[in-house]
């Protein structure tokens, strides 16, 4: 099993490379402690510290569109993002889950946006998570005709998008 050390992390400082430490072996603790064979490597990642998770039970995490996935990169940055600079975060990954996950928002946003400009009507995507929201908002930011939103509240909180109503003289 992987075990980051501190040198394993040139290019940042101690306290993040703490951060990356503590986080990898508290997700380990949880694994072994749940008797599930699964294993984190901590990395430096876009944006933060990525958390790569393998073994025999990865499937679990990948299940339900990766609930526990979330529920643990939550857990790990409430414990553990203080360590980091300001802006970054931890990301905890199964093979490429997250990466083809984004591909998949970012077809849905494509498709909503052109379903709203043949209709005019607004789409409604289902529940997502803020970082699923923030993934479509980001896809389509650059579209001057379209206007993405969210709306709801909790676990209902749903992303709209809809055009951009026209300038009145």
């Amino acid at each position: 099993m992987f075990c980051a050390t501190l040198e394993s992390f040139p290019d940042i400082s101690f306290q993040m490379k703490e951060a990356y430490q503590q986080a990898q072996q508290f997700l380990d603790d949880i694994f072994r402690f749940a008797r599930l064979d699964l294993h984190a490597e901590a990395g430096e990642g876009e944006g933060g510290c990525t958390l790569n998770i393998d073994g025999e039970d990865s499937l679990l995490l990948r299940s339900e569109g990766g609930e526990l996935l979330d529920a643990l990169e939550h857990f790990v940055n409430q414990a553990f993002a203080r360590g980091l600079s300001e802006g970054e975060r931890f990301i905890c990954d199964v093979h490429g889950f997250r990466a083809m996950r984004e591909t998949e928002l970012r077809a849905m946003a494509r498709h909503a946006a052109d379903r709203v400009r043949s209709t005019g009507l607004p789409f409604f995507f289902g529940p997502m998570s803020a970082g699923e929201r923030r993934v479509i908002h980001l896809a389509l930011a650059d579209e001057d005709n379209l206007f993405t939103e969210s709306v709801g509240e909790g676990n209902a909180r749903r992303l709209k998008v809809s055009l951009k109503n026209p300038t009145k003289n």
